[in-house]
């Protein structure tokens, strides 16, 4: 079984982030994106992030011992007023040859325990509704889905989807 281990993301780690996020933009179906991100926006999405929220990176080690990021994940603001302070968005993406291998469930579990750290009250997902693996791990993890609003986003096939809106006690 191979292991994952995560940790902060910082600047080195911005052109795995963009790569993996623009090969999710690209296949559609999780990003409400319709255009890949250039490195200096994802840099910038990066650097927004300040305590209590962050960006982590997801990595694995090969036999030789080197790391490779697999995937990321965010603890982000979820509305921009002092009143919401303690209740975070959740992201994660995974590099789509590592979909599939436990990463999306370690990675949450990972977010999940930042948000305990960092004293977040609520954690909530926002997702295409008919992203069927977020879907089932928001559902593993104990989230209730609290709204669905049809026909809201379209990704970068065109496609016009629903989105699903979870949130966790914590």
């Amino acid at each position: 079984m191979t292991e994952y281990t995560y940790r902060i993301a910082d600047e080195d780690d911005i052109q795995a982030i963009t790569d993996i996020y623009n090969a999710a933009v690209m296949a559609g179906g999780s990003s409400a994106d319709i255009t890949p991100r250039t490195f200096d926006q994802r840099k910038a999405w990066v650097e927004s992030h300040k305590e209590p929220y962050a960006v982590f990176v997801i990595e694995t080690t090969d036999d030789n011992g080197d790391r490779t990021i697999i995937g990321f994940g965010a603890l982000s603001v979820f509305y921009d007023r002092a009143g919401y302070d303690g209740v975070t968005d959740l992201a994660y993406y995974v590099d789509p040859a590592w979909q599939g291998k436990g990463v999306g469930t370690y990675t949450l579990a990972k977010l999940l325990e930042e948000c305990r750290k960092r004293n977040m009250r609520k954690a909530c997902g926002i997702i295409f509704a008919d992203n069927a693996g977020s879907i089932a791990l928001m559902r593993r993890f104990g989230f209730t889905r609290f709204g669905l609003m049809p026909s809201a986003a379209t990704d970068s096939t065109g496609t016009m989807r629903d989105m699903s809106y979870w949130y966790l006690d914590l």
